[in-house]
């Protein structure tokens, strides 16, 4: 595992438990609005995964669960044979994914991996490649979303909400898409870190009205709809 980043305790990250978090290494997006900048080009300095594997044994009394997010976790080959050596410890695991390895992610749902799953979903899908900045397969977006829907495991999708590039129709649009889902977050862009793309710094985000209404027309596709980050 290529781990660049550790969060010893967070109390927002994985619902209701306490947790610490890792970001690995690496992701086969470009997204413009992402604040991972330096894990995405990969200019961090490594965590070993015995540190990690480390510090968890010594706080098993005190952490609920480990958060993996990134970057993509999924790039990462021993990302299974991790989450054995931090399921053998005792943790709870949750995963952070776009969704663009639905075989690698169900993998670990049929071995009972993890437990807590959170998917970003960029845009509607007519719009995705805009929004991740790259080429996608949209089939294997929309096969982790099934994967997810069906799995029996806790999960949440989740959009962050771009000033221009998305607009409330595009909300709406993807509401659509996810009908019936489980827990949806709209999340409100931060332009005070580094992005990716230094041509949206300047963008301010949208303000709170506009999320609360784009909100209310979005909820009855949900069992749960929130703002995060507001």
């Amino acid at each position: 595992m290529k781990i660049g980043g550790l969060q010893k305790t967070s109390l927002l990250d994985y619902p209701e438990e306490v947790s610490s978090i890792i970001w690995t290494v690496g992701c086969n997006f470009n997204c413009p609005f992402c604040y991972n900048k330096g894990l995405v080009e990969g200019n961090v300095s490594d965590i070993s995964e015995d540190e990690i594997l480390s510090y968890l044994k010594k706080r098993k009394k005190l952490i609920d669960a480990l958060v993996i997010s990134g970057g993509e976790p999924f790039l990462q080959k021993d990302i299974k044979d991790f989450c054995k050596k931090v399921k053998k410890i005792g943790y709870k695991i949750k995963i952070d994914t776009n969704g663009t390895y639905p075989d690698k992610l169900k993998e670990l749902i049929d071995e009972k991996l993890v437990d807590y799953i959170a998917m970003d979903i960029k845009a509607p899908f007519k719009k995705y490649e805009l929004l991740a900045g790259k080429k996608i397969d949209i089939r294997k977006i929309k096969k982790s979303i099934k994967f997810i829907q069906e799995s029996g495991v806790d999960y949440e999708f989740k959009t962050t909400f771009v000033p221009d590039l998305l607009t409330k129709e595009d909300i709406i649009e993807i509401g659509k898409a996810l009908k019936g889902s489980k827990k949806y977050y709209l999340q409100q862009f931060k332009s005070d870190v580094p992005l990716i793309s230094e041509s949206i710094t300047d963008k301010t985000p949208y303000h709170i009205d506009y999320l609360e209404e784009t909100l209310n027309e979005i909820k009855p596709y949900f069992t749960y709809c929130k703002i995060r980050g507001d």
